[in-house]
């Protein structure tokens, strides 16, 4: 998904500068914005670094005639992940987000104990906010959305588990900054998620509790 942002962007972004090479020069001597400039100025691409805390669920086995009721209490590790972010301002208070999230850790639960790696690709849609007030100089931003979380476990770790989705839904906190005349920026903030704890398809894993994962980040974007 990032790779065919990247590749969108930078195909707008060659159509504006053919736009600039046969733009007008005005009698004030300013190159006029052309409506593609006005749109491509609207979108930025954001690669951020995600820590990845996962909290702890625990409860009963809901699908398993043998062991129903046994509790079972399952976490993942704790690690580090990359977002990719594409989005369009159109207004302070109007503004869309495309996320695509990787991480890459292990589920642990109580039963044997049980393990299995798996990597975590999330892919979300949100709704941005933009205040024009700065916060300690900094321009501070408000998301939130919802998606799906395909979980894949991986071929040596992964206990031949079947890959499973889940939805997902977040919230964003954040803040950032403009440099190289609004070109380039830096961007912090932090994110949770929540979905329903993968059980692979195994009914003896199954107990149907929701979890959530912490998020702070730092990184960077790009705008035309």
């Amino acid at each position: 998904m990032i790779r065919k942002a990247s590749t969108f962007l930078a195909a707008a972004l060659f159509a504006c500068i053919c736009g600039n090479a046969s733009a007008q020069i005005t009698p004030t001597g300013d190159t006029p914005v052309t409506p593609l400039q006005k749109q491509l100025n609207r979108f930025d691409l954001a690669i951020t670094g995600v820590g990845e805390f996962n909290t702890t669920v625990k409860g009963p086995i809901q699908r398993n005639a043998a062991n129903s009721g046994q509790t079972v209490t399952q976490y993942a590790s704790n690690t580090f992940g990359a977002l990719g972010t594409l989005r369009y301002i159109a207004r302070p208070y109007i503004g869309l987000e495309l996320n695509y999230g990787y991480a890459r850790y292990t589920e642990n639960y109580t039963t044997s104990p049980y393990q299995i790696q798996t990597k975590a690709t999330e892919y979300t849609l949100g709704y941005v906010v933009t205040p024009r007030r700065t916060l300690l100089g900094l321009k501070p931003f408000v998301a939130a959305g919802a998606g799906s979380i395909a979980f894949k476990p991986t071929p040596k770790g992964g206990q031949g588990a079947p890959e499973q989705a889940r939805a997902v839904y977040y919230y964003h906190l954040g803040v950032q900054q403009d440099y190289l005349d609004g070109h380039f920026g830096l961007r912090a903030g932090f994110r949770q998620i929540f979905y329903l704890d993968p059980d692979f398809g195994q009914n003896y894993l199954t107990i149907l509790k929701h979890a959530s994962t912490y998020e702070p980040q730092v990184g960077f974007y790009l705008r035309y």
